[in-house]
């Protein structure tokens, strides 16, 4: 399994450096921000899959911060933990009322610390709410959102794939075709958050397939640029070889040898304005024949 990332947002850098130590020796990949406006924008950055929130920083407060993430349709999901030195009822109900997740207090025990991040990742994937290599919205989520939409007008879905993914494993093996996973997502928030919105929604349903929903205005910007920037960068994956060849070779399941291009990707997208959808399934049928005519 991939390594699950931490946020980790306090701004006693003591505290931040422990549980930097503490969690990186459990094999999570951490990050340190000191203010609410920087783990507000690391998080746009790359979604964490847990946010561990101090409640008293020098800028915006945690509670502000959690409110943010919890209306930004991007950040909704992600869970958070709250850490403060109060102990009062009213702060729990708060933090709680507006979406955290859990509430611990400050001084704390590590190993309960520990206990609450790793049930509350757990949770999530269990619930099939992210998907663990990208930790974007997957599953009920999706679904979710294609319920919110389907009766409203102005959006537009995008359906993704990775064409040639699976070869790319088969030659290169998991570890560089889960960096693939990773690069595609991260390439895809860098895309919506330029030619996006705020309330864009990004989803991966595994394997090779990624979802966008976006407004019917930036639809087209959203699919040229990301076709293009995607083109760009896969290449960085390869080794020097198969870049210069520009396809790879690999032993089939039949011990021959096959051959295979380089990963491209297809994007096909559909939206109110040509289609009066009743179905969320409807949706999902019709982008997907819109990228398989793409591919072709």
């Amino acid at each position: 399994m991939p390594k699950s990332r931490l946020l980790i947002v306090e701004d006693d850098i003591d505290i931040a450096n422990m549980l930097e130590i503490y969690f990186s020796g459990l094999h999570y990949e951490v990050d340190i921000a000191g203010r609410g406006s920087e783990a507000l924008e690391k998080t746009r950055q790359r979604l964490p899959h847990l946010i561990v929130l101090d409640i008293m920083l020098p800028d915006i407060d945690g509670y502000e911060v959690c409110r943010t993430l919890r209306t930004q349709t991007r950040t909704s999901h992600i869970p958070v933990i709250f850490l403060t030195q109060k102990d009062e009822r009213s702060n729990k109900l708060q933090g709680l009322e507006l979406g955290a997740d859990d509430y611990i207090t400050k001084p704390f025990d590590i190993e309960e610390l520990r206990l609450r991040v790793y049930n509350a990742i757990a949770r999530s994937e269990r619930e099939s709410l992210t998907e663990p290599h990208t930790n974007l919205p997957s599953g009920q989520l999706i679904e979710d959102q294609l319920r919110q939409i389907i009766h409203s007008s102005g959006w537009a879905f995008l359906d993704i794939r990775l064409n040639h993914f699976d070869s790319f494993k088969e030659a290169y093996g998991f570890v560089a075709s889960d960096n693939i996973l990773r690069f595609t997502a991260m390439l895809i928030g860098e895309i919506v958050d330029e030619f996006g919105t705020l309330n864009d929604f990004v989803g991966h349903t595994g394997n090779d397939h990624y979802i966008i929903i976006t407004t019917e205005e930036c639809s087209l910007n959203i699919k040229e640029h990301l076709a293009r920037r995607f083109s760009e960068e896969i290449l960085t994956h390869y080794n020097y070889l198969d870049r210069q060849k520009g396809y790879i070779q690999y032993t089939g399941d039949g011990g021959e040898t096959e051959r295979s291009p380089v990963i491209s990707i297809s994007i096909g997208v559909v939206s109110p304005m040509e289609y009066e959808f009743t179905d969320i399934r409807e949706i999902t049928e019709l982008a997907a024949e819109a990228r398989r005519r793409e591919k072709v």
